[in-house]
């Protein structure tokens, strides 16, 4: 009997060992990125799938409510980072690449950059596209009764005081000018966007709102509003949610992206988990599970032929050659000037 107790005893404490062994190895990875509903799409489509391969691994969400937030929080913990992986907008993320915050980008931290589209890559930024965005027309199915095709039906007189934007400096106005800049006949938007001002003018008068609350999906749907811009990500979802009452159009004269990158902390606590997920974060499958769960265009160009037709027309992975190139870091040099001029241009008309 002696001899069993003390079998079981040294058992019991070899598990003990295995399993403080087995907590001892496990690490945390700290993942800072958009709160809301890319934070619940997110969870679902990459971070539990990755914790539930790598059982050793556990990664923190940290929610923040946009890019200059995350950066701000970056800063603050420069001497002693706490975060290991960022999600942000690229022109965000070129600050932090040159403040020393992001570690260089590589095949070190992942194999799969060679399989990048090259959007997805900006010169002089620590951190590589992991989402592409694009602008869509939006519309209420109940006041707008047949799908408009082109971005200008925002300027239909039929919709007068009933078109919802987001003015800048939001990125989404930012966009729109650019858009509307070519639309017009301009030629290069870092040098000038006059031409799209001009238009924007004339659009002024018909706009009901500058600032949709508590964001332009939200308005529309609800037939506040009867059309408007937004995120295709976003308003596909949102179109779920509503039973349909939120039409989403890429028009035909085409959109523009706005990258979402992902960078590695410099000298995080966790940085070797950290490569490891980010790696997973951009291979085919996992890009391809995120365009089916909040249709995202993929960055990675193995990951379209893995994603289902239905999903695909929900994005702009089908219509790459339809994609304005905009350089965000050069826009980031002219933001200033863009948002000056709608002040004293564009938003005044609408009153």
């Amino acid at each position: 009997m002696t001899t069993l107790k003390n079998a079981t005893r040294a058992g019991l404490t070899a598990l003990a060992l295995a399993l403080a062994t087995s907590v001892a190895a496990a690490e945390t990875v700290v993942l800072t990125a958009y709160s809301g509903i890319f934070q619940e799409n997110y969870m679902k489509a990459v971070v539990e799938p990755f914790m539930k391969a790598n059982p050793d691994i556990t990664v923190e969400f940290y929610g923040m409510p946009n890019s200059a937030q995350m950066l701000g929080t970056l800063r603050a913990q420069a001497s002693a980072p706490q975060i290991d992986i960022a999600i942000m907008d690229v022109s965000v993320a070129k600050a932090a690449t040159d403040e020393g915050i992001f570690a260089p980008m590589d095949e070190s931290v992942t194999k799969h950059l060679a399989d990048l589209y090259p959007q997805a890559r900006a010169e002089g930024v620590n951190a590589v596209g992991v989402t592409f965005d694009n602008l869509v027309l939006l519309y209420n199915t109940d006041k707008v009764k047949e799908a408009p095709s082109s971005w200008n039906a925002l300027w239909d007189p039929q919709y007068a005081k009933q078109v919802s934007i987001p003015a800048v400096p939001d990125i989404q106005g930012t966009t729109l000018t650019i858009i509307t800049d070519k639309m017009a006949g301009g030629t290069d938007y870092v040098k000038s966007v006059d031409a799209g001002i001009k238009r924007l003018e004339e659009l002024a008068p018909l706009v009901q709102t500058w600032e949709p609350r508590p964001d332009v999906y939200q308005p529309i749907s609800s037939g506040t509003a009867a059309i408007g811009i937004g995120w295709n990500a976003r308003a596909q979802v949102y179109s779920d949610l509503s039973n349909g009452k939120l039409g989403v159009v890429l028009p035909e004269e085409g959109s523009g992206f706005q990258i979402n990158v992902i960078g590695l902390v410099k000298d995080g606590p966790a940085t070797d988990s950290a490569k490891k997920f980010i790696d997973y974060a951009l291979s085919p499958e996992t890009q391809a599970a995120f365009t089916e769960q909040m249709f995202y265009a993929p960055t990675n160009s193995k990951a379209a032929a893995l994603i289902s037709e239905a999903a695909l027309k929900r994005t702009a992975a089908g219509a790459m050659d339809k994609m304005i190139d905009i350089n965000w870091l050069e826009v980031a040099k002219i933001r200033d000037s863009i948002t000056e001029q709608w002040r004293r241009r564009v938003i005044p008309l609408s009153r």
